[in-house]
């Protein structure tokens, strides 16, 4: 084929509503979804597998895009158990010359397996391990290995204070000796801690479209500006998210912050004595909580009281992972009390049945988004522009105000 043919044929890789993918893919593209992430690691497939079908009448005959369209890019591969509870990474097909893309949920606590005849739940330490054996499965012959971590493992611990370990800085450090070339998280605890391997890839990503999208679709009569709504930080740590926020909504922010018990630790933590708020007045308006988690979820209860102790309207709680690690109750009462009108997470990490039953809790699906980011990824082009929703923010809040459907 001359050169002329094949620059037809590349720059005619549409990628779906989005731009030209005009380069050639690093390589047969791999997802290989750990059992942690079997079913967002399906939905990233099928996204996959329908865009690229679209797409394989124009290269099918090119050498660079053989394997580009079919059926499935799953890669089967497994982490099988000896009885002694030890474990080994099996990848059951050929790998050669691929661009991998692994995907690990170090939170799914719903995975268990069995030692000595006890049934054990796997901890975030099991899925982390578990995603090494499967780096170390495919003996460095991919063509690039690329991590997909949406909780990453360890991001609490991301600081020392006195004699700690840096389990984060050191798990990344890891990855990076054992061959990944990119790690993908989502709204990382604390980015600064990308500074731990300064010479790959690392990119932290905020669903905050998703947010945005999910909220409208589901609460049809909200007033999109700083009269009527309002973006809260619940600590320092989050005023990043708020500020971002309402900028790209044209609203106010306020933030929180914690006064701490320095002298006392409670699971392994300063208990919080109160938090104290500043900002303008949100009387009268519908105000988001906006954090990267929702553990216990005490600090945003505490934040709605207080909202609500200043004559908030309604409030929703936005987190990327909603981890509920003291369970549902408390957040039913405080729907039932009107505390809380709606809660908005990811399905980045395991969703209990009993989260997704609730009434008052929003769903934002991720898959699509993550689906875009590796299909541009294998073609080695930029996602600068993926990175940044400010223009799909403005065109989905467009579409709510003229009152169009939101998809």
């Amino acid at each position: 084929m001359d050169a002329g043919k094949l620059h037809i044929i590349i720059m005619e890789v549409i990628m779906p509503n989005e731009k030209n993918l005009n380069t050639i893919p690093v390589g047969t593209l791999g997802l290989i979804p750990l059992e942690s992430c079997a079913s967002l690691g399906q939905k990233v497939n099928q996204y996959l597998t329908e865009w690229r079908a679209e797409r394989s009448h124009a290269q099918s005959t090119a050498l660079h895009f053989s394997e580009y369209s079919k059926d499935s890019y799953i890669v089967k591969a497994k982490n099988p158990r000896f009885g002694s509870g030890e474990a080994k990474g099996v990848i059951e097909e050929s790998v050669r010359g691929c661009d991998l893309y692994l995907m690990v949920d170090v939170c799914n606590y719903s995975q268990t397996y069995s030692l000595c005849g006890y049934v054990n739940h796997m901890s975030p330490d099991d899925h982390y391990q578990d995603l090494k054996r499967i780096i170390a499965a495919v003996e460095g012959k991919a063509r690039r290995i690329n991590v997909i971590m949406p909780f990453l493992y360890e991001s609490r611990q991301h600081k020392r204070s006195g004699r700690e370990s840096l389990d984060c800085a050191l798990g990344l450090q890891e990855l990076v000796r054992m061959g990944v070339d990119n790690i993908i998280t989502f709204d990382a605890h604390d980015p600064r801690v990308q500074n731990a391997i300064p010479l790959n890839g690392f990119e932290t990503i905020r669903p905050t479209y998703q947010f945005v999208k999910g909220l409208l679709k589901h609460v049809p009569d909200l007033q999109i500006d700083a009269d009527h709504m309002m973006a809260i930080s619940p600590d320092e740590g989050a005023t990043g998210r708020a500020i971002y926020f309402a900028n790209v909504l044209g609203l106010d922010m306020g933030m929180f912050y914690k006064r701490r018990d320095y002298t006392t630790i409670v699971d392994g933590r300063n208990p919080i004595v109160a938090h104290e708020f500043l900002g303008s007045s949100v009387e009268g308006k519908d105000v988001i909580i906006l954090d990267d988690m929702i553990s216990s979820g005490d600090s945003i209860l505490d934040v709605a009281r207080q909202l609500k102790m200043r004559k908030a309207k309604r409030i929703y709680a936005a987190a990327t992972f909603g981890l509920f690690t003291n369970g549902m109750e408390k957040f039913d009462q405080a729907y039932e009390e009107g505390l809380i009108s709606g809660i908005l997470t990811t399905n980045l990490i395991y969703q209990t049945p009993e989260l997704l039953s609730r009434p008052y809790y929003i769903n934002c699906d991720m898959s699509k988004y993550i689906a875009l980011v590796i299909d541009t990824l294998n073609h080695d082009a930029s996602i600068s522009s993926i990175l940044d929703p400010s223009e799909r923010i403005q065109n989905v809040v467009e579409k709510y105000k003229k009152g169009e459907a939101i998809d």
